[in-house]
């Protein structure tokens, strides 16, 4: 049965890669504030599997109090980049229930969530990492780059239990925006709510808060293993 893409409005207007052979596996990937999802569509081309489609959405634009209330691309509003700075909790659990919409859409068009892996850079690697966390379904895996975890305080309370969840978290060593302490404090955290031993985060030395064909390389060995070929 095909689903309305129309019902979903983040899927009517996002960038979607589709698979050259038949579909059996999903990425749905989640770019950064301020961008778009045809960079990472372009990006998930390069590593692309034939058998998965890619999903990259465009977050709406909101005012972001980061950037002196200007409109722009994000997923919720950021009022820092600091681990204690106040969170917009409202408008990161409207932003997961929109992800989670995605997520159904697959699954209701075929694609079960054990075949469903959820992904993104900076604050789309944060959004995807608090999906994922709290999705009733126990999906493929999180790919999280150059991120954090929103909302920290609020779990294990909020985890939805699946704890043998894969989580792959990647971060540049010479990130002046998400610093990569930070990013070594999240995998911290998030080894106290799944099973330590699903958490692998990776460095690398040089990169600053982007990605590379070094880390992209990862993402698709990543991927490759979680969702291989039926």
């Amino acid at each position: 049965m095909c689903g309305n893409n129309m019902s979903v409005p983040l899927l009517a207007e996002a960038v979607t890669v589709s698979a050259v052979e038949k579909e059996t596996a999903a990425v749905i990937f989640l770019h950064g504030l301020g961008d778009t999802g045809h960079g990472w569509a372009d990006t998930m081309t390069s590593i692309q599997l034939p058998y998965i489609k890619y999903i990259c959405p465009h977050a709406p634009h909101i005012p972001v109090t980061l950037n002196m209330r200007n409109m722009m691309p994000a997923w919720f509003d950021l009022r820092g980049l600091s681990p204690d700075v106040p969170e917009d909790e409202a408008g990161i659990k409207r932003a997961a229930e929109d992800i989670k919409a995605i997520i159904e859409h697959e699954i209701r068009n075929g694609i079960p969530p054990h075949r469903i892996i959820l992904g993104g850079f900076s604050q789309g690697g944060a959004l995807s990492l608090y999906t994922a966390l709290t999705c009733k379904h126990q999906l493929a895996g999180v790919v999280a780059l150059s991120c954090w975890l929103p909302l920290h305080r609020s779990f294990p309370s909020a985890f939805s239990g699946h704890k043998n969840i894969p989580i792959l978290q990647c971060h540049g060593e010479m990130d002046n925006r998400i610093p990569v302490p930070f990013g070594a404090m999240t995998a911290e955290k998030l080894k106290t709510v799944i099973n330590p031993q699903m958490i692998s985060f990776k460095t690398f030395p040089g990169l600053s808060h982007s990605s590379s064909n070094e880390e992209m390389a990862t993402v698709k060995e990543f991927i490759e293993r979680y969702l291989p070929r039926i």
